[in-house]
């Protein structure tokens, strides 16, 4: 089975290349360098180079603020692109799997989102990512969009490194307590990935949406001390931090308060459960700490 893997050089592409396939699959992964996925003819490109079987867009415009002040670009990236990508899959009959995110939803439901739920960007990150989706169900039947939340890793730019960044600065950090969601390891997303592939080889599969987040639902004040913990641990340094409202940190980008995702279709229909979140964090920043990062 030969997968072809879009954005290669973010969070989720490199932990892809890295994960453990099953036996028999050949991946390969291009970097925005290499194929842009806004572009069609570069799309068109990276298809002549092989006959793949599935392909997984890890590409996006992904920085939230700045996509406020660009529009545009985050549109044909997010929105445009995996549209492009979706026709091309169609042309030369390879399934898609498209990752997106919980900034679809606008974040006021009371308890974890459905796949199911009405959608409701709050700005233009979310919106694009929405567009993305539409486009890919329009183009493509053999699709699996899916949604996850607060990704993370030590490859490109996250919570946890910024976190990790303010307090080898020594100064004065604050987070917001009042927005909830599920950090999520890119490595855990390529795993999940990866049991999906079994089912879209065996032909047992049910194309569609599905949701896909680490556990428990925790606030990024939470979640900022469970990393500073970790970081007090291997480093014997002893990070305070404030929380803080939402008003109190404005933003270019309105944020969901719930980011919450339900997984229970995902389960359900792959067997894949949640995983805590816990140990995908001390892994990455004992990683990052070998790294000198």
């Amino acid at each position: 089975m030969k997968v072809l893997v879009f954005g290669a050089g973010g969070q989720v592409g490199t932990a892809l290349l890295q994960a453990p396939w099953p036996p028999g699959t050949k991946i390969t992964g291009l970097t925005h360098e290499q194929a842009d996925i806004g572009n069609a003819a570069s799309i068109a490109a990276a298809f002549d180079s092989g006959a793949w079987d599935v392909v997984i867009n890890a590409a996006g415009h992904t920085a939230v603020d700045q996509a406020e002040s660009e529009p545009d670009k985050a549109l044909r990236i997010n929105g445009e692109g995996p549209g492009l990508l979706a026709a091309e899959c169609a042309k030369h009959g390879a399934a898609l799997i498209h990752i997106s995110s919980d900034y679809v939803f606008d974040g006021t439901k009371k308890t974890p989102y459905f796949e199911t739920d009405t959608t409701a960007p709050l700005g233009v990150y979310g919106a694009s990512k929405l567009a993305g989706e539409r486009a890919v169900a329009e183009r493509l039947e053999r699709h699996i969009i899916l949604r996850t939340s607060w990704v993370f890793s030590a490859t490109g730019a996250n919570f946890v490194k910024t976190m990790m960044r303010l307090a080898a600065s020594g100064r004065d950090i604050r987070v917001v307590q009042d927005q909830i969601g599920g950090p999520t390891p890119a490595a855990d997303i390529a795993a999940a990935i990866a049991r999906i592939l079994l089912h879209i080889k065996a032909g047992l599969v049910a194309w569609g949406i599905y949701h896909y987040c680490g556990a428990p639902p925790v606030s990024w004040y939470k979640f900022a001390c469970s990393i500073f913990e970790i970081y007090a641990a291997m480093t014997g340094q002893q990070v305070p931090v404030t929380p803080i409202g939402t008003a109190d940190y404005p933003t270019p980008a309105r944020r969901p308060a719930n980011s919450r995702l339900d997984c229970g279709k995902i389960r359900s229909a792959f067997g894949i459960e949640q995983q805590p979140w816990q140990a995908g964090l001390e892994s990455a920043m004992k990683l990052l700490c070998r790294q000198g990062g």
